[in-house]
C-alpha cells in the first residue's frame, strides 16, 4: 500500500530512540498517523512541528496498518509561531479540534479551512474570526452543524442575529424579540456578510461555537475544551478593550 498526499502536522509522539509517530490533517486521506523512522533528528525535528505543511507518502504492507511516513516540508509555517502565544495556543486548539474527526475520514473542506487558519495564527485581528469559522465547520462535519439561512419560527432570510440554544437554528429579530435574553447572538459574519467583525462580534460568535461544542462534543465525550482556546478567548477580550 502506497500514497503521497500533502497535509498539516497536528502534532508528534515519540516511538522508540529515534523515531516519532507523526498526525498530520491530509487533503485526500483525512487525519492519518504514520511513523517517521529518525523522526527526531536535527534535520527533521524543525519540519515536525505542529502547523506546519508537508508532502507524505505513506507506505504499509496492508492499509489497517499504522505505516510509515516519507517526510518533505513545504511551507514551514511554525516558524512564525514561535514570537506569538496566540499562535502557538491557536494551533493546539485546532489541532484538537481536528482530533475530534475520524482517523481516515476524507473532510476536503476541512482541510482547506485549516490551511487558512494557520495562515493567519498570531493575526490576533484575523485568526479569532477564522477560528470561529473553522469551529462552525468542525461542528458540521461532525454531525452538528447549524442551521443559519432561514429563521426557525418565520422562515425568513432578514435580520437572522439570534441562534436557539436548543435546536441551533436562526432566529430572526423580530422573532426572537420576546426571548432575546434565551437566545445566543449570531454574529453576521458567521453567515458570510462581508466585512471585518468587530471583537464583540468576534467574542460573540466563539460564545456561539463554545456552547455547541461543549453540549454535543466536548460533553458526551467527557473531556473538556482544549486549554489553547481560553487563550484565544482572552486575545479577543484584549482587543475589544483596546477598542
Amino acid at each position: 500500500m502506497e500514497w503521497i498526499d500533502s497535509g498539516y502536522i497536528l502534532g508528534v509522539r515519540r516511538h522508540g530512540e529515534s523515531s516519532v509517530i507523526l498526525e498530520a490533517m491530509t487533503r485526500r486521506h483525512g487525519r492519518h498517523l504514520g511513523l517517521v523512522r529518525g523522526g527526531r533528528s536535527r534535520s527533521l525535528q524543525p519540519v515536525l512541528q505542529p502547523g506546519n505543511e508537508v508532502q507524505l507518502t505513506w507506505r504499509a504492507r496492508i492499509e489497517g496498518h499504522l505505516g510509515n511516513f516519507a517526510v518533505e516540508g513545504l511551507t514551514l509555517h511554525a516558524a512564525r509561531f514561535l514570537s506569538s502565544r496566540l499562535a502557538l495556543f491557536a494551533m493546539t486548539h485546532v489541532a484538537a479540534l481536528v482530533r475530534l474527526l475520524p482517523e481516515r475520514d476524507p473532510h476536503p473542506g476541512l482541510h482547506e479551512a485549516l490551511g487558512h487558519v494557520i495562515e493567519v495564527l498570531g493575526d490576533a485581528a484575523v485568526a479569532p474570526a477564522l477560528i470561529a469559522r473553522f469551529e462552525l465547520e468542525i461542528l458540521s462535519d461532525l454531525g452538528f452543524g447549524l442551521d443559519l439561512a432561514a429563521c426557525a419560527v418565520t422562515g425568513s432570510r432578514e435580520e437572522l442575529i439570534y441562534v436557539s440554544p436548543k435546536s441551533g437554528r436562526a432566529v430572526s429579530r423580530d422573532a426572537g424579540a420576546a426571548w432575546h435574553d434565551r437566545l445566543l447572538r449570531l454574529p453576521a459574519f458567521l453567515r458570510g456578510v462581508e466585512g471585518m467583525p468587530e471583537a464583540d462580534d468576534i467574542a460573540d460568535a466563539l460564545r456561539l461555537t463554545q456552547y455547541f461544542l461543549e453540549r454535543d462534543v466536548f460533553a458526551p465525550r467527557g473531556i473538556a475544551m482544549p486549554e489553547g482556546r481560553r487563550v484565544l478567548v482572552e486575545s479577543v477580550a484584549a482587543q475589544g478593550k483596546k477598542g
